[in-house]
């Protein structure tokens, strides 16, 4: 955050904000309204379609365009993202945030149809099928790290509520955990995140 700022919203920084959106597999910041702006042109002249599918097949700068979203549609887990909100969202304002989820996987949905739309894929990445099998892989050792990342975050909550020098037994194992062994444990989730993501923000 900014160094003169207050503790909330308003005053964070640009890269941890991405990076934020990046590890609760939402990466929002990547792509979210550039389906809006496209169905807007298509609401006004639905033969805008096949000019985007011309811009992608004849302009470097458009299909580019088009590509990294492709890409980072790609790296989305709407799944996972929804257990952070669940888990990790003050339980008062589940609703709201419930609410703004659906928003935001509405935008996604139709963001990913119209950019299979204009490359003509089945499939996000099927243009390459190198990058798409090694996103699908990553993608599937990213999970594990997601739901143990929450899992973590949570503890380091509830610990933070009790008394100092208070430390719950964990409710698996019966083990206690300190705060530096679990804030150890949520920084090696965020490194292993990152790693698989590429794009960290």
């Amino acid at each position: 955050r900014r160094k003169s700022g207050a503790k909330d919203l308003s005053s964070l920084r640009a890269i941890p904000w991405v990076f934020g959106w990046t590890q609760s597999r939402f990466l929002l910041p990547s792509w979210f309204g550039v389906g809006a702006a496209l169905q807007e042109e298509l609401d006004s002249d639905p033969g805008q379609l096949e000019l985007f599918q011309q811009l992608y097949q004849r302009w470097p700068f458009f299909r580019m365009l088009i590509s990294k979203v492709e890409m980072t549609l790609s790296k989305v887990d709407l799944d996972l993202a929804h257990h952070y909100v669940r888990s990790l969202g003050r339980p008062e304002s589940r609703q709201a945030f419930e609410a703004i989820f659906a928003g935001i996987a509405a935008e996604f949905v139709l963001t990913r149809d119209l950019v299979l739309a204009i490359t003509g894929h089945s499939r996000l990445l099927d243009g390459d099928p190198g990058l798409q099998l090694s996103v699908e892989l990553r993608n599937r050792t990213i999970i594990p790290l997601g739901f143990l990342q929450v899992a973590l975050l949570k503890r380091l909550r509830d610990q933070n509520r009790q008394p100092p020098m208070s430390e719950a037994p964990d409710r698996e194992d019966g083990r206690t955990y300190s705060r530096s062994e679990l804030l150890r444990g949520a920084l090696l989730t965020i490194n292993g995140i990152a790693a698989g993501m590429r794009n960290t923000g």
